[in-house]
C-alpha cells in the first residue's frame, strides 16, 4: 500500500555552521564594535548575548537571514524569555525545534480524518505514517496538511507506492 511519512526535521550540521556564519557577521560589523554580542550552540539550543534589545534583535535578524539562505525553515524557532544578565547585558535562548509532537500529530490525523480521504494514519514516535490505497489520495491528504497547518515546518518524507 502506498504510505508516506509527516515529519519535521532540521539538519544540526547546517545550523551549527549558520551560528558560526552569524557570529563572524556578529564580530565584522561596525555596529557591533566592543559589544559582546554573540550566539552559542548547546545541540539544538541558542543562547544569544547582546547589550540590550535591539542589538538582540539584530543577531535574530542575522541568524533567521542566515538560516533561511541555508534552506531552513525559521518557524522552527522558539524563543524563550529575555533574561538579564550581569550588568547590562542580556540573554535570551532560542530553541531549534525537531520531531512532530504527540499533540500537532493527533491534529494531522484528526484534519486527514474529516476531510473523508481514504487514508489511515499512524503517529510513530516522532513521525505521522499515512496510508491509502491510491497515490492520488496520498496527494491530496499533503495538499490538505499543507493548508491546514502553516504554522510549523512540516516534511514530507519516505513516500511509497
Amino acid at each position: 500500500m502506498p504510505s508516506f511519512d509527516i515529519v519535521s526535521e532540521v539538519d544540526s550540521h547546517e545550523v551549527r555552521n549558520v551560528v558560526e556564519q552569524t557570529n563572524k557577521e556578529v564580530s565584522s560589523r561596525f555596529d557591533f564594535k566592543g559589544s559582546d554580542a554573540r550566539i552559542e550552540q548547546s545541540d539544538l539550543v541558542l543562547t544569544v548575548y547582546a547589550d540590550d534589545n535591539f542589538k538582540l534583535e539584530q543577531i535574530l535578524d542575522i541568524l533567521r537571514t542566515k538560516l533561511t539562505k541555508r534552506k531552513i525553515d525559521v518557524r522552527c524557532l522558539d524563543r524563550g524569555n529575555i533574561e538579564k544578565v550581569s550588568g547590562n547585558k542580556i540573554k535570551q535562548t532560542v530553541t531549534v525545534k525537531t520531531g512532530l509532537e504527540a499533540e500537532l500529530a493527533k491534529k494531522i490525523a484528526k484534519i486527514l480524518k474529516e476531510s473523508k480521504l481514504k487514508v489511515q494514519t499512524t503517529i510513530q514516535g516522532d513521525s505521522l505514517r499515512v496510508t491509502g490505497v491510491k497515490r492520488d489520495m496520498l496527494q491530496e491528504a499533503i495538499g490538505i496538511v499543507k493548508k491546514a497547518i502553516t504554522d510549523f515546518p512540516l516534511q514530507y518524507q519516505n513516500f511509497r507506492d
